[in-house]
């Protein structure tokens, strides 16, 4: 499955309230971006989402059950790729699997040499690029049992010309795959190549105040970036964004 449901989710911190009555849903197999500035408290709703923090009200429902404030219903890809300097590619992979008490290292392998890092298996993670770590962290993600990914901006640490390459990269696995993926940025470009749905939230206390169905067919290639099209749909988020 994968769907989720945010039901009025509400968050404080020291009396300063940091989310009002958020609400939207996320269908199984969806590519959803949560799009605000920075500040406006995406990682906290990420947090929320994943149990690691509680809201002062409001519920999480994932697959049809409530899981407000309970951990490990999500797989979750940082901003950082958090491998574990002392263990392999392979290994890393397989990390979320056996947390859960079950490997499949085929096709660990098989994902492995799709993501082009065939012959790195054995690899440690110092040995790597930038970009070659976030494609190890994401297969991980994807390999682990729970239905909901959860990636909270994890190419800002990339160049440009890295990231691209990792946008197409990250659409041509999830298209084979369609997990269910709720992403965070505040790069607009980001959202609108890689997302079904983009919903923007305001500063604080954050609220989801616009929603856009992204219309562009898939597959999709970054010469999308430089059509008339695209560029209206970027004026449209960011004037949604400056208010």
């Amino acid at each position: 499955m994968g769907t989720l449901l945010i039901k009025e989710i509400s968050k404080s911190f020291q009396g300063r309230k940091v989310l009002e009555k958020i609400q939207f849903q996320v269908e199984e197999g969806e590519f959803v971006t949560i799009l605000g500035p920075s500040g406006s408290g995406k990682s906290t709703l990420f947090q929320l989402i994943g149990g690691l923090l509680k809201p002062v009200e409001g519920s999480i429902i994932i697959d049809g059950q409530d899981m407000t404030g309970k951990r490990g219903t999500i797989s979750y890809m940082p901003q950082q790729s958090a491998l574990l300097p002392w263990r392999t590619v392979l290994q890393n992979v397989l990390l979320g699997q056996e947390l859960q008490g079950k490997k499949d290292e085929q096709k660990a392998r098989e994902m492995i040499k799709r993501a082009g890092l065939g012959g790195y298996e054995e690899a440690l993670p110092g040995a790597l690029s930038g970009g070659m770590k976030q494609r190890v962290a994401f297969i991980r993600a994807l390999l682990s049992p729970q239905s909901l990914i959860c990636l909270d901006e994890p190419f800002s640490a990339l160049d440009d010309f890295t990231r691209e390459e990792m946008h197409e990269w990250l659409l041509s696995i999830w298209s084979s795959y369609r997990r269910t993926i709720l992403f965070v940025t505040h790069n607009i470009d980001e959202a609108l190549f890689l997302s079904d749905r983009i919903l923007i939230l305001s500063t604080n206390p954050a609220q989801v105040i616009h929603e856009l169905s992204v219309p562009f067919p898939r597959p999709r290639h970054h010469d999308l970036l430089l059509t008339g099209e695209f560029l209206e749909k970027k004026r449209e988020l960011t004037g949604f964004l400056k208010r």
